[in-house]
């Protein structure tokens, strides 16, 4: 009988997939200098961090309600290995060197109050797609007028990149960070160091709505599920129940912009 020479195929090992942040980037300015001052401030407790996508385009929507919040959920992407984008007011870009910096680490302008600066947040997604990268869209489009800092309605912008280009949204929520600046708030509360919590959820199920036109009715639908999921797991981070009823400015004479005092 004939030897059996062959010889036994050895187990493939797992691809690692590299981290966006190993390469060299204009992030690697911002965070030689926003990481070693945040990590000052505050400690970071991610909840459910396996969630987090580690490659490929996603939206990233997470609740708001200080004016610190995009550079915490900056810091918090970082630390999960990704290179965070964000839809960031047209007018800091014409600030001298900000301006550079946000530009060249590919955050996307828009105008005041959420209007499209010409095409760029749409071809802005489309190079997400391409590259397979995220961007982190605010679905409440400001920060909360609730005045318990429970989210409150959403607008329609992280949907309708997520429907568009065929993407996961995934859904987060964070508590702690009003210790570190109130909301509307321009002093930092440098001490003592503060806790932030985040949680991340899981990748909303968008499916009921792909093929429908993508309307005001529909992405309003879609809108709901989100802010539904960002509220779920904000009462699991706070041990509360938010309100029965979303806050909505508009029955409460409130501008869409600006302090909800104002």
């Amino acid at each position: 009988m004939p030897e059996n020479n062959a010889v036994p195929e050895l187990p493939v090992p797992p691809t690692r997939i590299r981290s966006e942040k190993s390469r060299p980037s204009a992030f690697w300015i911002l965070a030689g200098v926003i990481l070693p001052v945040m990590n000052l401030v505050a400690r970071y407790e991610i909840i459910d961090a396996h969630k987090f996508p580690r490659s490929g385009a996603f939206v990233f929507s997470p609740n708001h309600y200080s004016e610190i919040d995009p550079v915490v959920m900056g810091v918090v992407a970082w630390k999960l290995g990704r290179l965070p984008r964000f839809l960031a007011k047209a007018s800091v870009f014409k600030i001298p060197v900000l301006g550079w910096v946000l530009g060249k680490s590919g955050q996307i302008p828009v105008q005041r109050g959420g209007s499209v600066r010409g095409s760029e947040p749409v071809k802005a997604a489309q190079r997400l797609v391409a590259k397979g990268q995220m961007v982190v869209v605010y679905p409440e489009g400001s920060l909360t007028r609730d005045p318990d800092l429970w989210p409150m309605r959403g607008k329609t912008g992280a949907v309708r990149i997520a429907l568009e280009q065929g993407i996961p949204i995934v859904p987060a929520a964070h508590w702690g960070t009003q210790h570190l600046m109130e909301r509307y708030s321009k002093k930092i509360n440098l001490f003592p160091r503060k806790t932030i919590t985040v949680k991340i959820g899981d990748p909303i199920d968008l499916a009921q709505f792909q093929g429908r036109s993508l309307d005001t009715a529909t992405l309003n639908e879609a809108t709901a599920v989100v802010m539904v999921a960002i509220t779920a797991l904000l009462e699991d981070l706070r041990g509360e129940n938010a309100p029965a009823k979303r806050w909505n400015p508009s029955e409460h004479n409130q501008k869409e912009t600006g302090r909800f005092d104002a």
